[in-house]
């Protein structure tokens, strides 16, 4: 080339890459590189089944501890764009349920997006203990540590080790060769880790220092985002506020009041309204941070970290065009359950606020997705009995059970007989285990222990079913709902050996240890059922629907959509009815 030609090209090249250097610090190249993604999008949608193009962003919210009838009975109180978007306009199944028996946080988390009961994907409770009395909590995995700087215990959530299925996250990464992303947010370790499966990426709420951090699992250290976020503390600019009622005294004669001798405390919190966050301390401290998961206060952080990963991970933005899902878990309603009960003017009064929160992150997700772009499910991992002193007080059998003395109780009846003690060894989620060796030094049948035990236990106050592993194994369960759901809930790997179903109203709670003034875990409906909703109108076609659903059924539905290949263990159905099928 000659010399005034190589200047000349010099120049050009110089020219287009100041231009180009001009357009990226501006934002418009990234813009127009958005802009012809979205295009390609557009185009290949007459490539996709039906010719509708898949949601650019899935936003998964589960309600932790929300039983349906919380949204029936508080409906009017909600806004447009909270609860109501999507009971007015989106699918609302009415009759749905957790489709196992031990209704608890970690494994109504595992079903929402593996679509798979417990007896498959093996997270059978929030803890649980292996037949030599080892403890293992869900997602324990002491191969990582939290990246915030937080010590990590041996039992801390680290990683979805314990899940032996796939999620939907996990199929829609597979089919796009690693191109979606996928990420879940939750006041719980257990509510994050559980929702982003095994190749998303979870962030959970740390309640010694108030900031969400992820583990070494997912990543060797935090993105830039994550650490400028934190740089101002956002999490103290609750300490010393004060949670009041949201609306006026005549919105809340629905609920009990507060102050109620069976409320419990949390973190020295007070039981009655005009609760102060941070009371009595100087500075911000771990108590405090522990303090916000149980109020409103805790969901209104997850939701704003929520907002900043959309901005800042360009959720429902991605340039290769394929779908992205986010799954946030909101805690702080179950921990205000257990404190006061789902019949409670403070559980009223969190939910109002939640659903402005909600209302809030929906419109967000939205504008960043872009209108018609983002497809919204919500359901709950579980839902809430009432406390049994205000069941009795409307006159229903209502009780705690302690399983200590039921042990005990049972203990003495099988030493009686058998002249072996101890032969009940402990008590986990869902049941006992025996102690089978002991009895088989004396000739005693395995089958013979179970049934003198499950009779000795049926015999204790409180107590409705109890059903062996002998049953279980050879598949000889009763054709009864509550059969049904013990089957699926059940692991036979895992370490009961005795499944324990406590009376309607009754649940079980050390004497010794009063924490909580009700709980959950039950295969009654107040346990089972929650809200399944599904908006988005290129997709789903809104109404009421009375049919039967099940939790389940999210993972195979999203699949569908997504045109995906359902999680492996997936045994939910497809909400045909609720989706347009162009």
């Amino acid at each position: 080339m000659r010399p005034l030609q190589l200047k000349a090209t010099q120049k050009f090249f110089c020219t287009v890459s100041r231009v180009v250097s001009c357009l990226l610090c501006t934002g418009i190249f990234m813009q127009a590189v958005e802009a012809v993604a979205a295009a390609k999008v557009k185009v290949g949608a007459a490539n996709v089944p039906h010719g509708v193009a898949p949601p650019k962003l899935v936003l998964v919210v589960v309600i932790d501890g929300l039983p349906q009838e919380q949204l029936l009975k508080n409906y009017d109180l909600f806004t447009a764009s909270g609860f109501r978007r999507l009971m007015d306009h989106g699918a609302w199944f009415r009759d749905a349920h957790q489709g196992h028996a031990f209704t608890v946080t970690a494994v109504g988390h595992a079903a929402v997006l593996s679509g798979a009961y417990p007896y498959q994907h093996g997270i059978i409770g929030n803890d649980w203990r292996d037949r030599d009395g080892k403890y293992m909590y869900c997602v324990q995995d002491d191969r990582y540590k939290y990246l915030d700087g937080s010590p990590t215990l041996e039992e801390d959530g680290t990683s979805p080790r314990n899940l032996k299925v796939s999620t939907v996250g996990d199929e829609l990464k597979y089919a796009s060769n690693n191109l979606s992303r996928v990420f879940a947010v939750s006041g719980k370790d257990r509510g994050a880790i559980l929702l982003a499966g095994k190749t998303g990426t979870a962030y959970m709420y740390m309640s010694n220092s108030g900031t969400f951090s992820s583990s070494t699992y997912y990543m060797q250290q935090h993105p830039d985002w994550v650490t400028r976020f934190f740089e101002k503390k956002p999490q103290d600019k609750y300490f010393k506020k004060v949670w009041e009622p949201l609306l006026p005294a005549k919105a809340y004669e629905r609920s009990v009041p507060d102050g109620q001798a069976y409320s419990t405390s949390f973190k020295k919190l007070s039981t009655r309204f005009g609760m102060q966050y941070g009371v009595a301390m100087d500075a911000p401290n771990p108590v405090y941070y522990g303090q916000l998961l149980a109020g409103p206060f805790g969901d209104e952080m997850t939701a704003d970290f929520s907002k900043a990963l959309i901005d800042n991970e360009n959720l429902g933005r991605n340039p290769a065009g394929v779908t992205d899902i986010l799954g946030v878990s909101f805690s702080s309603h179950d921990y205000i359950n257990h404190n006061f009960g789902p019949e409670s003017m403070q559980s009223q009064d969190h939910l109002i606020r939640l659903d402005r929160t909600l209302a809030d992150l929906f419109t967000h997700a939205e504008n960043r997705a872009g209108k018609g772009n983002v497809l919204i499910v919500l359901t709950a991992d579980h839902g809430f009995m009432n406390v049994p002193e205000y069941s009795e007080a409307r006159q229903f059998d209502a009780g705690r059970i302690d399983y200590k003395e039921l042990n005990e109780a049972a203990n003495n009846v099988l030493e009686g007989r058998f002249a072996i003690p101890k032969l009940i060894k402990q008590s986990m989620t869902g049941g006992v285990t025996l102690d089978y060796a002991a009895a088989e030094t004396k000739g005693i049948s395995r089958e013979a222990l179970e049934q003198a035990a499950m009779r000795a236990i049926q015999a204790f106050p409180g107590i409705n079913y109890v059903y062996t592993r002998s049953q279980l194994e050879a598949g000889n369960m009763p054709a009864t709902r509550i059969g049904t759901l013990v089957t699926r809930a059940w692991n036979r790997q895992e370490a009961i050996d005795l499944v324990v179903i406590p009376k309607p109203f009754y649940f079980f709670q050390s004497k010794n240890s009063r924490t909580i003034a009700c709980s959950h875990g039950t295969p009654y409906s107040y346990d089972t059922n929650v809200p399944l909703l599904i908006s988005g109108d290129k997709w789903i076609q809104s109404g009421r629907y009375t049919q039967p659903a099940e939790v389940v059924d999210i993972a195979p539905t999203l699949s569908v959509i997504l045109n995906t290949r359902p999680p492996s263990a997936a045994e939910g159905r497809v909400l045909t009815e609720a989706l347009k099928l162009h």
